[in-house]
């Protein structure tokens, strides 16, 4: 059995942070392939402007929140100025308080380049060489290792974001990943003390001045850089999920003739209208369906997992546009508190609040549960011989010797019944904190960590469907399938995924997972319709 070569990466580049706002692609090229770094110099300079600012008030007999003061329910008591870099490193060490598994070096990586990119908008109040150090560490490809939970997304991702400012100062546990073009697993060799990793890059561990550790951990980055991966994944899995639907469509001897642009035009949800015109050039001379059109086709109309796949594939869609528009707007935020103004006020705030980005993501996570609810309906309906349209029962070799594909269905419908339970908001929950000054928070850390499971969980589904529909294809012979869903029939038939006696089946469905994620199942289609949407 062979396997897949992944899709080949983007090459990794340089992503230019200044005080405008970073894109989902700039995140993805840092987070994802191992871009570098490179901060604008006229952006650096405002950066050292806004700083003066900030140490006159530190000078100031009259308190300042964050400058000189203590932090939340400690707000009013006054810090003299021998302790203020004592308060900024205790802030740091002591909000370095997560637990659980290791976070995925891309999200690391992703939150890091985000609160950079607020450094750099000048609204901070940090020195020029505080953002300095964030670049570099990227740049070195030190990961700090960052713990699952402590995040309540208010103010902010503060434990996750803690643990990366805890490395900045030469603390903590990092490890270090040479910076290649794919970073999508997790960072390799053994964790190592922080010191150690930045005095072999050559770079100092920061001394934090006033209002710089609240700088570097009062922000939305962690769900935000979550977000940003989620969209990325998304618009890959979606036409992925066009492409197994309509090798589904083809398999179980559907019709096109409900993909008609007219009939979409009908009801104009762009989403929708995209689907369907992917699925339109995804059948387009297709033996298989030309094989019963005609008076001679007693079907009346396919069922909806079939016949509605662009309306509820393109309600994904339409809802991933709107959080690439909520992410969007928070690229462009400059997220701190307290925050400097453009005409030179520190003024505390609640900017910091993730229920903008908690909210997409909860909302990202009900259309994923529904498009893979979907596509296990169409898996099922090839395994079930009064629904599939003269196949054998389970797509067995030999019925009744033969499981067939039997318990590949029942792997998909265990993943949906999850993603079920992972659509469930957790922007809903708040728990109150810190002395009560923290009454109401967002969540959206959670609700980023399960959106990720969820994401994989989709994934796996689809590679069930493809290989479901791709030997139910196979068993159509000696009628072939059109060319672009023909090419996703070969694919699979290189792992192995063909008509056959019972076999272990988990390789063929890693390995078609693993063709769905790495985007080759949609380059084989799309090597023949060109581009879909």
């Amino acid at each position: 059995m062979s396997t897949i070569a992944p899709a080949p990466s983007p090459v990794a580049t340089s992503v230019i942070v200044g005080t405008g706002p970073v894109s989902i692609a700039d995140v993805v090229a840092v987070a994802r392939h191992g871009a570098s770094v490179v901060l604008d110099p006229a952006a650096l300079d405002g950066v050292a402007a806004s700083r003066a600012i900030i140490e006159a008030l530190a000078a100031d007999p009259e308190p300042h929140y964050g400058i000189s003061t203590g932090f939340g329910a400690l707000a009013t008591t006054f810090i003299a100025d021998d302790r203020r870099a004592q308060l900024q490193a205790s802030l740091v060490r002591s909000h370095a308080a997560g637990s659980g598994a290791e976070v995925e070096t891309e999200v690391v990586r992703a939150l890091m380049l985000l609160r950079l990119s607020t450094l750099m908008t000048g609204r901070t109040g940090v020195r020029r060489e505080t953002a300095e150090t964030y670049a570099a560490i990227l740049n070195a490809g030190i990961t700090p290792v960052v713990r699952e939970y402590g995040s309540l997304g208010c103010s902010g991702d503060l434990a996750p974001l803690a643990h990366c400012a805890l490395v900045a100062m030469g603390e903590g546990e990092v490890r270090v990943t040479p910076l290649v073009e794919e970073t999508r697993p997790p960072a390799s060799g053994a964790p190592q003390p922080a010191n150690e990793a930045l005095a072999a890059a050559g770079i100092t561990p920061l001394r934090l001045g006033e209002k710089e550790g609240l700088a570097l951990i009062n922000g939305t980055d962690g769900m935000l850089g979550m977000l940003a991966l989620a969209i990325d994944d998304l618009r890959l899995l979606l036409t992925t999920a066009d492409i197994a639907a309509a090798m589904s469509v083809e398999g179980l001897m559907g019709t096109d003739a409900v993909f008609a642009e007219d009939l979409h035009a009908l009801r104009p949800q762009r989403g929708q209208a995209i689907s369907a015109s992917n699925l339109r050039r995804l059948l387009a001379d297709s033996p298989i369906v030309a094989s019963h059109k005609g008076p001679e086709c007693t079907r009346v109309q396919d069922a909806y997992s079939l016949r509605c796949a662009p309306q509820v594939h393109g309600a994904a869609r339409d809802t991933l546009a709107h959080a690439a528009s909520v992410a969007g707007a928070e690229f462009a935020s400059a997220v701190d508190n307290p925050v400097l103004t453009l005409d030179g006020r520190v003024e505390s705030n609640g900017n910091f609040h993730g229920a903008p980005v908690a909210y997409v993501l909860d909302f990202l996570a009900i259309a994923v549960a529904d498009v893979a609810s979907m596509s296990e309906r169409r898996t099922d309906r090839f395994l079930d011989r009064a629904r599939n349209q003269g196949l054998p029962p389970f797509l067995a070799h030999e019925v009744g010797v033969d499981s067939g594909l039997m318990i590949a269905q029942y792997t998909a419908a265990g993943i949906v019944s999850e993603l079920k339970r992972l659509a469930v908001p957790a922007s809903v929950d708040s728990i109150p904190s810190s002395a009560m000054q923290e009454d109401h928070v967002s969540m959206g850390w959670a609700a980023a960590r399960k959106l990720r499971r969820s994401i994989d969980g989709l994934s796996r589904v689809l590679a069930i469907e493809v290989m479901t529909a791709a030997r139910g294809l196979a068993l159509r012979a000696p009628l072939e399938p059109g060319a672009a869903t023909g090419a996703v029939v070969a694919l699979a038939a290189e792992v192995g995924a063909v008509p056959g006696p019972d076999r272990f089946l988990s390789p063929e469905i890693e390995a078609l997972a693993e063709a769905v994620v790495s985007g080759e199942v949609a380059a084989r289609a799309a090597a023949v319709t060109g581009s879909l949407d």
